[in-house]
C-alpha cells in the first residue's frame, strides 16, 4: 500500500509541474542575463539592464547617441567585471557585396571597441570579428530587417 501511495504522490507532483510549466507566459524579467521578451520583440542583454547591441545607419560605422549610451552601460559593466573579456561582432544588412559588408562590419565593431576604450576598458580585453551580412538577425528583405541587421553585438568570452 505504501508503494502505491508514494507512486501516486510522485505522479501528482510530475503532473502538477507539467501543468504549471504549460501555463507559463514565456516572459522573463529584465533582472536576469539573457533574452527578455517584451511582447513585441526579444531584447538581448549582456547583463541585467545592459543591452548587448548597438545599431548603425545604412553604410555608416559612426555611433549614434543611443549607441553611445548603450556602450557607456557596457563600459560600466566591464569596469565592474575586470576579468571578463568580450568579442564585438560587426554585422551588416544583406545589401552590398560580401567584401564590402565584411569591411563595414569590421569598422562598426572597431567603432564600438574604440568607444569602450575611451571609457577605460583595455583593448586587450576586447576582440573584434566581422560577420558582414552572413549572420542576419532578421532574414527578411525589408527596411525593418535591414535596420535590425546593421549592428554590433558585444558577446562575453569568459
Amino acid at each position: 500500500m505504501t508503494f502505491k501511495k508514494n507512486l501516486k504522490n510522485v505522479f501528482l507532483v510530475v503532473f502538477t509541474t507539467l501543468i504549471l510549466s504549460a501555463c507559463s507566459t514565456g516572459k522573463k524579467s529584465g533582472n536576469i542575463e539573457g533574452d527578455v521578451y517584451t511582447g513585441k520583440e526579444t531584447v538581448k542583454y549582456l547583463a541585467s539592464g545592459v543591452p548587448d547591441r548597438v545599431f548603425f545607419a545604412t553604410n555608416k560605422s559612426s555611433l549614434t547617441t543611443a549607441s553611445r549610451a548603450t556602450l557607456r552601460k557596457q563600459a560600466t559593466y566591464l569596469r565592474k567585471n575586470k576579468k571578463l573579456n568580450v568579442t564585438i561582432e560587426g554585422h551588416a544588412d544583406e545589401r552590398g557585396t560580401r567584401e564590402y559588408n565584411l569591411a563595414l562590419g569590421e569598422r562598426r565593431a572597431n567603432a564600438a571597441k574604440d568607444y569602450l576604450m575611451t571609457y577605460g576598458i583595455s583593448g586587450k580585453r576586447i576582440s573584434v570579428i566581422s560577420y558582414g551580412k552572413e549572420k542576419p538577425v532578421n532574414p527578411a528583405s525589408s527596411n525593418l530587417a535591414w535596420s535590425q541587421n546593421r549592428r554590433s553585438v558585444t558577446v562575453k568570452v569568459n
